[in-house]
């Protein structure tokens, strides 16, 4: 018999999420998450993917997991202490670290995985970590584990962020402090401002610490926001995952030998998670060389971001201040954001509503993802349904 408090507790819960507009879905797809998608057998053009360069069903990356596949079996069958580590997982961290032009970097099972046991196996108790207010959640959790005293200056405010850089290190509590930023904002699409984070960094010894989540792939001729502000070697931290722009699953942490080194032997979710699978590891390889052997798809997801911003702002829509491929149509309203994106399934476009707690209340917007793959002809019939479905719920003209 299931607990009675427990069962009032989720229905009082879930009533009050669908009332206030907080509510999310789950629309499983039937195929490849590319440019066009299936959901319930019908085809919807497709703009809520992270899947940046079109490399999540490329042929490529599927013959290279089938052959590893082959090679190695579906499962690592251990940890990567015991003896889950293969040549394959090695060659993967080896091509990372050359990619983001570091000394090493450490594979996980997943980006928030490298948040959390990244943050927590540097910074403890006796530290202070100063947060970017609209850091993702996983680096929020990552810090709040680490058990650090954490300072959160205002988005992307050096004078805010140098304030509690002072106050932190003159106040003499802390044995380290770490300052801690996103590369790509991905609810807004704006950039870190990271030569400045860097020169505040070395003003006051900070540790420095950047997730390039929506980064990776993207930025810096697909090495990644550091390297977009030739700052490699001034950051301590380069994570990233291999399931954005890369189209796999996983992340990673680039940096020195000695703190690859470490997180090694103290990151819990590298010692305690089975590896990833071998085909993964053979298809993020592959990935990788695709990028470094062309700018081709880097480039045509930018002509093609260009495109789909130009269009809907030329439509009336207000698409926020993003410098990245990510184009947020802003709404403001929960309940009027997730009319909006219903609508749009309807009408044939899949692109989902975002509102709190990912994003600060009356700040809904409807997160636009194109992609390398997308087509113009495709962005075209997008931008026709977002101006028939905004003209008929009054957020345009």
């Amino acid at each position: 018999m299931s607990s009675h408090t427990l069962e009032k507790f989720l229905n009082e819960q879930l009533s009050e999420l669908k009332e206030k507009g907080l509510y999310n879905t789950i629309e499983p797809i039937t195929g490849p998450n590319g440019p066009i998608i299936t959901i319930d057998q019908r085809s919807l053009i497709n703009l809520s993917s992270n899947n940046y360069l079109g490399l999540a069903d490329h042929p490529q990356l599927i013959e290279a997991a089938n052959q590893a596949n082959k090679d190695y079996g579906v499962g690592a069958g251990a940890v990567r202490t015991i003896n889950g580590t293969m040549d394959i997982h090695i060659e993967l961290e080896e091509k990372l670290a050359k990619f983001k032009g570091t000394e090493a970097a450490i594979v996980f099972q997943s980006g928030f995985n490298c948040n959390m046991g990244a943050i927590s196996a540097v910074m403890d108790r006796n530290d202070a970590i100063l947060s970017d207010a609209l850091n993702h959640a996983s680096i929020i959790d990552g810090c709040r584990l680490s058990r650090a005293k954490i300072f959160a200056y205002n988005h992307n405010d050096m004078e805010d962020l140098e304030r509690v850089a002072k106050e932190a290190k003159e106040s003499g509590l802390y044995n380290k402090i770490m300052v801690i930023t996103d590369g790509v904002f991905s609810m807004d699409g704006d950039l870190c401002l990271l030569d400045k984070i860097v020169e505040i960094a070395e003003k006051y010894d900070l540790i420095t610490y950047v997730d390039d989540a929506h980064g990776s792939g993207v930025m810096g001729n697909g090495a990644g926001t550091v390297k977009h502000f030739g700052l490699q070697d001034k950051v301590d931290f380069q994570m990233g995952t291999l399931s954005k722009a890369i189209g796999v699953v996983g992340g990673y942490v680039a940096g020195k030998k000695n703190l690859i080194d470490y997180l090694k032997v103290k990151a819990r979710p590298f010692l305690f998670s089975t590896s990833l699978t071998p085909g993964n590891a053979a298809a993020c390889i592959k990935a990788l060389e695709l990028m470094s052997e062309s700018e081709d798809l880097m480039s045509a997801l930018w002509d093609k971001s260009a495109y789909l911003k130009e269009k809907l702002s030329e439509a009336g829509f207000d698409i926020g201040h993003s410098e990245t491929p990510i184009t947020p149509v802003m709404i403001g309203d929960e309940n009027l954001t997730q009319t909006f994106s219903k609508r749009l399934n309807e009408e044939g476009v899949y692109a989902k509503s975002i509102v709190f707690p990912t994003v600060p209340l009356g700040t809904g917007r409807i997160r636009n993802m194109p992609t390398a793959a997308h087509t113009i002809e495709q962005l075209d019939q997008a931008v026709e349904i977002y101006t028939k479905v905004g003209r008929e719920l009054g957020v345009i003209q």
